[in-house]
């Protein structure tokens, strides 16, 4: 399994707030008075320690673990979690990282990879100053906190990359003299519905509104928007993916709702915009320049 720096081979917005979350919720769940982690830095095999919490000195920050070095080289190699009840005798592991995990105090120590896609993006630990096992209990919720990371580290790429795609054809658009084909048509729409979808899976409400702003600056499909918007956000969130083909289900499933609501919204956009078929409301939409 390839280690890599980001889910995109770019830095993540905001990666120390992510990191310092995941650990807090760490900590919460398992008890362990110490947890500390960090991301593989770009272009390398290792992970930079970073974030702590619990600590008393500061000789594990900035630490840069190696590949297959220490408990957090091994799991970086091996992809799945692991564990010593003491740190500085366990012989199933390399010890170039004694002096400062013993001059913090730690003696059993578990880690875990944050894996996305199919690459281990860091490694989360957490810690006690006895020497005892930690237990599957305590792994297991470390590695569920690791798996959340991993998710939402994966869909702000996917926004980071989704978002750059649609400024980059924009921007080349608004440079033409002449209007797209067809199938730049198209691929301007599936992008603009997949990222209305992607915005409703965002917790962080800066970011959500980073995308609907995205969504609002694309050029409409042939005529100047309207400036009076009958519809609402959902509203225009189901019609987008009807616009490319999704049926009430599909759209349903994309936003998270149940199929009789994506459909609810559907019909509320054709009351306002007085159409009373699914295409003669695209065609609506796209002529009052509220969809691509």
């Amino acid at each position: 399994m390839a280690v890599t720096h980001s889910p995109a081979g770019a830095p993540v917005p905001q990666l120390g707030v992510l990191l310092r979350a995941a650990l807090g919720r760490m900590r919460h769940a398992t008890g362990l008075p110490v947890t500390f982690g960090g991301a593989v830095a770009l272009n390398s095999r290792n992970v930079r320690l970073t974030e702590l919490t619990g600590t008393c000195t500061d000789a594990l920050r900035g630490l840069v673990i190696r590949a297959g070095n220490g408990l957090g080289g091994r799991v970086l190699v091996t992809a799945r979690p692991g564990s010593v009840e003491d740190y500085a005798t366990d012989a199933r592991i390399s010890h170039e990282y004694d002096e400062p995990v013993t001059a913090e105090g730690l003696r059993a120590i578990a880690a875990v990879p944050v894996v996305v896609g199919e690459s281990v993006f860091g490694v989360l630990y957490g810690g006690i100053r006895q020497p005892l096992p930690l237990g599957t209990r305590v792994l297991d919720a470390m590695s569920q906190v690791a798996t959340r990371l991993g998710i939402e580290l994966t869909v702000r790429s996917e926004v980071q990359r989704r978002v750059a795609d649609l400024e980059t054809a924009a921007i080349t658009r608004a440079a033409r003299e002449d209007a797209p084909t067809a199938p730049e048509w198209e691929q301007l729409r599936e992008a603009h519905a997949e990222l209305r979808s992607i915005a409703q899976q965002i917790t962080d409400p800066a970011l959500r509104h980073r995308l609907q702003a995205v969504c609002d600056r694309l050029p409409p499909s042939r005529s100047r928007p309207t400036l009076n918007n009958p519809l609402s956000s959902r509203e225009l969130d189901v019609l987008s993916l009807v616009a490319v083909g999704c049926s009430n289900a599909e759209a349903g499933r994309r936003l998270r709702l149940q199929p009789e609501t994506a459909k609810s919204y559907l019909r509320s956009a054709m009351r306002k915009l007085g159409t009373h078929t699914r295409m003669e409301t695209v065609i609506a939409a796209r002529r009052a320049g509220l969809l691509p």
